[in-house]
Order: C-alpha cells, then structure tokens, then sequence
C-alpha cells in the first residue's frame, strides 16, 4: 500500500529542540507524546524526499525515458521506483522510531515481538477485514480501491514481482505497525497527563487510525484504511503486543495481491 524539510539524519538534533538532555532517561515519565508525533510527522517527510531522491539516482542509473519528470506523472511507474518510493519512506519511519525509543521515552513492551500459536488467527481477521471492506465499499461502486495495487504492480513480473509481493506484504506491515501502533498510538495512550488512561487510549485509537489513512495518500481508500487501523490499534490495546496486529496487516495485504494475481490470471 503507497499511496523544504530533509530526512531526519540525525535524531539526537531534534532531541535537542524537543526535549531536555536529562529528561530523555526518566523511565517512570509518561512518553513526550508531542516530541514523538513531530519526529513521525518529519520522519514521513523526510522519507518522501529520500524517496525522490533515490527516484533520481536510479533515472540516471536505467537511463529512464522521460527522465524524472515523466517519472513522477505516469500511471504505471517501472517496479524500481516503486521499491525505492518503499525503502524511502522505510528510512524516514524507522528514523522516528528511533527517536521514540531513544529520545520519546517510550518504551518497549515487554512482549511485543513474541509470537504465540493462535496468532494464526490473526490471519482469518485480516481477511475479515479486506472481506468488511469491500462490502462497506460495495454499494458506492468505488472504481479506484485497486489503483494503488495496480500502481504498484502492473510494470513487475517475475522476479521483481515476487520482490514488491515480499516488500507489501511482509516488510511494509512489519514497519508500519511498529510506527503507527507501536509508537504513535502508545506514545498517545501511555501519556499519563490525559485525563484518564481510557480517554488517552480511545485518542490514540482514533489519532493512530487517521494518520495512518492519511499516510497512504488514497482519498477513496481512506474510510476503509481508518477502518483497518482502529482493528489494529485495539488489538494491540488488548493484547499489549505488536505480532497480532502486524499479522493481521500482513494478511490484509495478502488478500488484496492475491486478487490482483487471479485478475492477471485472467479468472
């Protein structure tokens, strides 16, 4: 799913703006929730220029008709630049989770990356999902929900196919998940100055599910995607780890490309 400022190339800066050097090691603090959902916010920018900017080395590099202006406009962009659109962002999201960890004293859960058998279940609700979604969408007749998958796939075959299948369904939820739920929603449902820890997890519920729509950069998708990230944020409200979430987006994911593969398939 892809749908002035620079990448955040060093945290610790930001830090500086952001936060007190002395404070950034109080493990009993509530996490500094708007430290945190700034460096998100610059980190996504700043992705969105690496991307461009590995956009350019590879026109050069393939010799790209057009050059990078075309690039930037065709509907059908080469597999390359949608990979590296990826990687791109990746950097910038992993930059902000990085200042969370180090800088947004926000700490891990305890669990988060331990898996459990019935996590396979977490398949079956992905499915759900994409299944609830569809026929949420079904009676607008909303013609455009498969352009970001066509967007992604339709110049890859073979081997790059199989690539961008791993990066979307594997990677993207794996990095997302640890952003959008991991962090963004904790960092606003930990935060001990709410109210109340149920008021401050019903925000980061809803604040996670928005940003999360909105980062994907799909107008017509983005009823179904806030959808999808208030079911990811609950699960990981409830279970206190990010496996199930993360699995659950995996198998969303899944099901949308494997449409795709039977559409090619001509059935």
């Amino acid at each position: 799913m892809t749908d002035g400022l620079v990448p955040v190339q060093n945290p610790g800066l930001l830090a500086l703006l952001l936060v007190s050097p002395t404070s950034a090691t109080d493990e009993t603090a509530s996490p500094r929730t708007v430290a945190i959902l700034v460096a998100a916010f610059v980190g996504f920018l700043g992705g969105q220029v690496l991307a461009a900017v590995l956009d350019m080395v590879m026109v050069q590099l393939t010799g790209y008709h057009g050059g990078f202006n075309h690039l930037a406009h065709t509907a059908t962009p080469p597999w390359w630049a949608n990979a590296t659109g990826l990687v791109g962002l990746w950097i910038g999201f992993g930059a902000a989770i990085y200042f969370a960890s180090t800088y947004g004293n926000l700490k891990p859960l305890a669990n988060q990356w331990r898996p459990r058998p019935g996590d396979l279940l977490y398949v079956v609700l992905g499915v759900a999902c994409q299944v609830v979604v569809d026929l949420a969408y079904r009676p607008f007749h909303v013609k455009s929900l498969n352009k970001p998958v066509k967007h992604i796939f339709d110049s890859s075959h073979g081997l790059t196919f199989a690539l961008l299948v791993v990066m979307t369904v594997f990677v993207a939820p794996l990095i997302e998940e640890w952003l959008f739920r991991g962090v963004i929603f904790r960092s606003i449902a930990e935060n001990g100055h709410f109210a109340s820890r149920r008021v401050a997890s019903v925000l980061g519920v809803v604040v996670s599910a928005v940003l999360f729509a909105l980062a994907h950069g799909e107008p017509a998708q983005f009823v179904g995607l806030a959808f999808l990230g208030v079911v990811l944020a609950v699960l990981v409200l409830r279970t206190k780890r990010l496996v199930p979430s993360i699995v659950t987006h995996m198998s969303f994911n899944a099901v949308a490309i494997s449409v795709l593969i039977v559409q090619r398939s001509g059935h």
